[in-house]
C-alpha cells in the first residue's frame, strides 16, 4: 500500500486558511478581488502599450512582457487557491497536478525577476548612455533578452520540479500552503531532502540573488550619473522614471529572499504563507498601478485608450439630416 502510495496515487490537500464558516466566503471575495484586479490591471497595461504607438519602445515593450507573464503567473495560483478556500482544506490534487503548479510557478517567477534586470539594464543604457540607446537596446536585443528571460526560467523549473515529483510521499500529505510551494511540499517527503534544499537553494540564488545583484549595479551607475546632472528637471524625470520600476524591484525581491534565500531550518510554514500572499496576490495588483500612477507617459496612453473605447459619436449624426437647397446650373435646366 505504501509503495502503491509513492508510485502513482499521491495527492495531497492544502491547510485551510479557516474553518469557521462565518469567516470563509469574506476571504473568498477578498482572494478574488485581489486576482480580478490584477488580471484587470496587467490586462490594461498590456493592452495599452499594444495599441498606443507612442509606447513602442523598448522600456514599454518589457513591461508589455511584464505584464503578461504577471497575468499567468495570477492565472496558475490563484484558481486553486480559490477552490481551496471554499473547500476549506478537503479538496485535493495530485502530484502531477502540483509539479505542474510548481512548474510554472518557478518558469514564471523566474523569468519575472531576470526580467526586472532586464528592465534596470534598459534605464541604465537610458540613462547613461542616452546617445547610444537606440543603437544598444535594439528591437534584435530587446527580443533575445526576453526569450533569454523565459528561456533561463525554464531551465531553472525543469530540473527542481523534475527532483520534488520524484521524491517519495507516505502518510500524512496536508500542504502547510495554499499552493505548491517547493519547501512546503519538499517538508513532505519521507526521506533526506538535503539535496533537493541544496537544489532550490541554487535555483534561487541564479533567479533572484544575481539579478538582484545586476539591478543594484545598474542603478548605482543610473545614480551616479543622475547626480553628475546640472539640471534640476533632468535630475528629477531621470528619478520619476525608474523609482516605479524600484518600487516594484523591492517589493518583489524583499518577499522571495525571505522564502528562498534563508535556511531550510529557519522556514516557517506560517511566515512562508503569509509572505506568499504578498507576492502572489498583492504585488500583481500592485504593480500596474505603480507603473500607472507613477508614469506620465502610460497614464495619458491609458486615458487615450479609454477615451477611444468608450469614444460615443455626437448625437447630431443620428438627427436626420436637413434638406440642403440643391443648386443647378441654369445652363442644365
Amino acid at each position: 500500500m505504501e509503495e502503491e502510495n509513492q508510485t502513482g496515487v499521491v495527492q495531497f490537500h492544502f491547510h485551510p486558511f479557516s474553518t469557521d464558516p462565518a469567516v470563509v466566503p469574506l476571504l473568498f471575495v477578498a482572494f478574488l478581488l485581489l486576482y480580478l484586479g490584477s488580471l484587470v490591471g496587467n490586462m490594461t497595461i498590456g493592452l495599452t502599450v499594444w495599441r498606443d504607438h507612442s509606447l513602442h519602445t523598448p522600456m514599454y515593450f518589457f513591461l508589455f512582457v511584464l505584464a503578461v507573464l504577471e497575468i499567468g503567473y495570477s492565472t496558475n495560483i490563484a484558481p486553486l487557491t480559490l477552490a481551496g478556500i471554499l473547500s476549506m482544506g478537503r479538496m485535493l490534487i495530485s502530484l502531477p497536478g502540483c509539479g505542474a503548479q510548481m512548474f510554472l510557478f518557478i518558469l514564471l517567477g523566474g523569468s519575472d525577476c531576470v526580467l526586472l534586470a532586464v528592465m534596470a539594464y534598459d534605464r541604465y543604457v537610458a540613462i547613461c548612455h542616452p546617445l547610444h540607446y537606440n543603437l544598444i537596446m535594439s528591437w534584435e536585443l530587446c527580443g533575445k533578452m526576453t526569450l533569454g528571460s523565459l528561456g533561463l526560467g525554464f531551465l531553472l523549473s525543469l530540473p527542481l520540479t523534475i527532483l520534488i515529483c520524484h521524491l517519495p510521499f507516505c502518510g500524512h500529505n496536508e500542504i502547510h500552503h495554499f499552493f505548491c510551494d517547493m519547501p512546503a511540499v519538499m517538508r513532505l517527503a519521507c526521506t533526506d531532502t538535503r539535496l533537493h534544499e541544496a537544489a532550490l537553494y541554487a535555483i534561487s540564488v541564479v533567479a533572484v540573488a544575481v539579478p538582484f545583484l545586476l539591478i543594484c549595479l545598474s542603478y548605482g551607475c543610473i545614480v551616479a550619473t543622475i547626480l553628475r546632472m546640472n539640471s534640476a528637471e533632468g535630475k528629477r524625470r531621470a528619478f520619476s522614471t525608474c523609482s516605479s520600476h524600484l518600487i516594484v524591484v523591492l517589493l518583489q525581491y524583499g518577499c522571495c529572499s525571505l522564502i528562498y534565500l534563508r535556511p531550510s531550518s529557519s522556514y516557517s510554514p506560517e511566515e512562508g504563507r503569509a509572505v506568499s500572499v504578498v507576492y502572489t496576490f498583492f504585488s500583481p495588483v500592485l504593480n500596474p498601478l505603480i507603473y500607472s500612477i507613477r508614469n506620465q507617459e502610460v497614464t495619458d496612453a491609458i486615458r487615450r485608450l479609454m477615451a477611444r473605447m468608450c469614444w460615443v459619436r455626437k448625437p447630431e449624426i443620428f438627427l436626420p439630416r436637413k434638406n440642403i437647397p440643391q443648386t443647378r446650373n441654369k445652363g442644365m435646366m
